[in-house]
Formats: C-alpha cells, structure tokens, sequence
C-alpha cells in the first residue's frame, strides 16, 4: 500500500481535544486523516473504510463518573462488533491520553485474553492529587511487539508532554503481580516512566507524575495493535513545540512524537 492511501478515522465527542492536532500529524506524514464526531460514525461512517482508528485527547462527556468510561460503554454497546471485526483484522487502534483511558474501560486493554467485559485495569487519580501538564521522560521497553513503536530502539528514552488529572495506572490488587507478569510475558508494556537518562522512575514524583504502577505509561494488547498512552505525542510532533527550543538557537524539525505516527503508517504499509 501506499502512503497516499492510508486513511485515518479520528473519533470525537464533546470534550474531546488535540484532534486537530492528531489530524496534522498524521497528514505530515502523506496520509489522508479525518476527523469525526461520534454521531456521524453511528449515522454511516463506516470503520472499515478506515486503515487506523485513533480516540483522541480530552475529556470526553466531562469524564463524568469517571474518565473515559461513558464513551467507553456507549462505544462498545453501539458499535463494538464493528471494533471488534477492526482489531481483529490486524487494523491498528490508538488512544491517546483519554484515549487510553476510554481503550482500558472498553476492555480493549490490556487485552491479555481478549476483549473483557469488565476493566481489567484502571486509570485513576493522580497521587499527588491535581492536573498535571509538562513535559515527560518515557523508556521505551517494548522488545518491537507494538506497531506503534516499532521504529524506536529499545531503551531509548523519548521526552512527551502529558495533560491529565487520572493518568495513574493500577491493576487489581488481588490479581496485580500475576497480570503484570502477563504484560511483560507477552511483552505488552511499552512505555515507562524515566528521569532523562532513561533510569526508572520507580513511584518517584515529578519523573512518575501520577503514581502509575511500575511506572507505567503506555501498554499494548498481546497482538501489539492496540496502543494507549498518557502522554500527547501530537503535542510533540514537530521540533518547535518543544517547551526549550529557544535554547537551541533553532528548534528541531520534529520531535520525538513523530516515532509513534511514523511507525504505525509503516506497519500499514507492509501490512495492507
């Protein structure tokens, strides 16, 4: 397939943001990317037309009773046949921030024996307790399993704005030690929080800012096509976005961001 083909379906509801963001990159790159509410998606748009499925930033319905979990139910009541007939042809599928957590509350993630009917995991409350946005240290520790990093080495340490106020990752606590070595069996985590010379951050604030388990930033499913993160990477997408450029004299032409859009677009290129 070739690049100018890909296309790229970009959900939203009220709340979301950064989809505009999002669009942009993807179209850097020579893909054709669209931006849809949910209600056009259920009046005929249909997911299948689509290479890559992305949900985006935000805070989708006011992430009322709590983050992610209305567009969540209401996506897979609606639609979930068609995301499921979506992931299982290989297609990829992207969460990004409140993304993520809507992907975790769907039982899309972690996935580890399929879709769950109930949340597997948890995106929660920050500890400390408030919003946070600034910029991050991510290690990347997938061994090339996820589709959306496959262009990064492993160990690289990337640096990512996040934007959340519920980033912490939990498991549950009778069954907590037993999925975590499922994710690492299946090779499912993908991004952990560091300080810059890509040292865990292990529970420590500010390099883990919200208290994550192990440090965690971003998983995978066990097939590497579902992908959800914390931190924005449109936010970090081109070099003058970066909060310091000015000290380089010029910013970079991009940021470490790129990685992830540039992977999935050459996944789909092979693939389709």
């Amino acid at each position: 397939m070739r690049c100018e083909e890909i296309r790229v379906c970009i959900v939203r509801v009220g709340g979301t943001n950064c989809d505009a963001e999002t669009k942009r990159s993807f179209e850097d790159l020579g893909v054709k990317a669209f931006v849809y509410h949910f209600n056009e998606v259920l009046q005929g748009i249909d997911l299948l037309d689509y290479h890559i499925l992305v949900l985006p930033g935000g805070f989708a319905y006011g992430d009322y009773v709590r983050a992610g979990v209305i567009f969540a139910k209401n996506f897979m009541a609606r639609i979930g046949k068609k995301i499921m007939r979506f992931v299982d042809e290989g297609r990829p599928m992207l969460g990004i921030c409140n993304g993520f957590q809507i992907l975790v509350e769907s039982g899309l993630l972690p996935g580890i024996n399929g879709v769950s009917e109930h949340p597997e995991a948890a995106l929660a409350t920050n500890i400390p307790i408030g919003y946070r946005c600034g910029w991050v240290y991510l290690r990347h520790e997938n061994n090339g399993k996820c589709v959306f990093t496959r262009l990064i080495p492993k160990g690289r340490v990337l640096r990512i704005p996040i934007s959340h106020a519920e980033g912490r990752f939990l498991l549950p606590t009778v069954r907590g030690e037993e999925i975590l070595n499922k994710l690492l069996e299946n090779d499912q985590i993908v991004l952990r929080y560091s300080n810059e010379n890509g040292e865990y951050a292990e529970g420590r604030y500010p390099e883990n800012p919200n208290g994550s388990f192990y440090d965690i930033a971003g998983i995978c499913n066990p097939e590497g096509t579902v992908f959800g993160l914390m931190p924005h990477p449109e936010r970090a997408y081109y070099g003058w976005q970066l909060p310091d450029w000015t000290r380089m004299g010029k910013p970079p032409k991009y940021g470490d961001g790129k990685l992830i859009f540039e992977s999935v677009v050459q996944y789909v290129i092979r693939k389709f």
